[in-house]
Formats: structure tokens, C-alpha cells, sequence
């Protein structure tokens, strides 16, 4: 597995007036060119008449492919703004899409720039930030009188979980780091009495939401 990735939480959208301009930041999760195409051609079909609509996307764990357009606005002044908000936030995998209608009022070079920067980190705060983390996902099966023993544990550890599955006996998914996984088994099954059934689900990027 990899390092950890930063990517949004989910698709979201802003909108900014700026000097009667209205621009809408719209932000996507994608991980292929075509994902990317069609999210531009619905965004051009839903806002035709707009004056335009400008991107940058990264692809990658390690945002290996970038790419950006001005879309009629002066060169540097749309898509290279957009472009920037998503690497200095780090996000790989990600498409902004920032519409303009113009409101009148030419904006200037700066202007703009700061303008497309502006709807594109509003996006990004509407959509929310995680991390993806590689850990191991284990499935417990406990009695009742095991649950509160078991969630204080957790919390007391930091250790991320799915909502319990309720049944006969209950059910809960929980993340470890695969280096520190050994001993928290151990400890967990010292907890409980040795009274837990464990499953390795297998290995995967768990997603815990960012706040900075």
C-alpha cells in the first residue's frame, strides 16, 4: 500500500457574486479522464449560457496528471488559478469546474484571478478535506454486555469504526494501522476476555475527515 492522499469528502459547489459576476465552483471526486469529460460535458449542457467555464483537474494518488483551461478568459487568469487552490490543498483525484456570467464589470487580470481562487476554495470548503489512510479493516463479533467496554476502548484509542450491526450477537467494523494492528488485537482481546470472534477483512484506504 501507499502513503496516505488528501481528496474531497464529497462533490459540493459554491457559488460568489464579485462585481456583479456571478461564479460557480463546482468540485468533483474523479479518478479518470473520462470521469472528468463527462462531469465537463453535463457542466457545459447545464450552464450553456454562461460566459464561461473554466477547470483544472488532478489525477493520481500523487496527482501525476494536471490539467487546466482558461476557457476564453485571458491566458493565466482561470484555469492556473483553479489549478493552484487544488495543489496547495493537496487534493489528488479532484475536478473543479468554475462557471462565470458575467455581470458587467470587467475585473482585471488580478481580478479574475483572485476570483477563480475564491470560487475554487469556496468549493473545496463546501465539499470538505479527508484523508486516506492505509489500514486494516477487522470485523468483531461481541455480546451486549461487551459493548460499552468495547466503544470506551476505542475511543480511548482513537480507533475509527463503522456503525455496530445488531443482531443475536453484535457486529462491529473497526480500522487499525497494520504496524500497531498485532498489539491492538491483543490488547482488545485482553479487554474482552478473549470473548470477541475477529475477522481480517483485508486491506484498504480507510477515509477520516480533515478540520485543518
Amino acid at each position: 500500500m501507499i502513503e496516505s492522499y488528501r481528496t474531497i469528502a464529497t462533490n459540493n459547489q459554491a457559488e460568489l457574486i464579485i462585481k456583479k459576476s456571478q461564479f460557480i465552483g463546482q468540485i468533483f471526486r474523479v479518478t479518470t479522464e473520462e470521469e472528468v469529460q463527462n462531469f465537463l460535458a453535463a457542466t457545459r449542457q447545464a450552464n450553456h449560457k454562461a460566459n464561461h467555464n473554466c477547470f483544472a483537474y488532478q489525477l493520481g494518488l500523487h496527482n501525476e496528471t494536471q490539467r487546466s483551461s482558461d476557457d476564453g478568459e485571458p491566458s493565466g487568469t482561470a484555469g492556473a488559478p483553479i489549478l493552484n487552490v487544488l495543489q496547495q490543498e493537496n487534493l489528488s483525484n479532484v475536478l473543479c469546474i468554475v462557471t462565470r456570467y458575467f455581470g458587467g464589470i470587467k475585473l482585471g487580470a488580478g481580478g479574475l484571478i483572485r476570483a477563480y481562487g475564491q470560487a475554487t476554495t469556496a468549493a473545496v470548503n463546501a465539499a470538505g478535506r479527508v484523508v486516506a489512510i492505509p489500514q486494516v479493516n477487522y470485523q468483531l463479533i461481541i455480546d451486549y454486555d461487551q459493548f460499552d467496554i468495547l466503544t470506551h476502548y476505542l475511543q480511548a484509542q482513537k480507533i475509527s469504526s463503522e456503525q455496530p450491526e445488531y443482531a443475536v450477537q453484535i457486529t462491529i467494523s473497526i480500522w487499525l494501522d497494520s504496524d500497531t494492528a498485532t498489539e491492538q488485537l491483543a490488547n482488545l482481546k485482553n479487554l474482552l476476555s478473549g470473548r470477541v470472534q475477529i475477522k481480517e477483512i483485508g486491506q484498504a484506504f480507510h477515509e477520516v475527515p480533515l478540520t485543518d
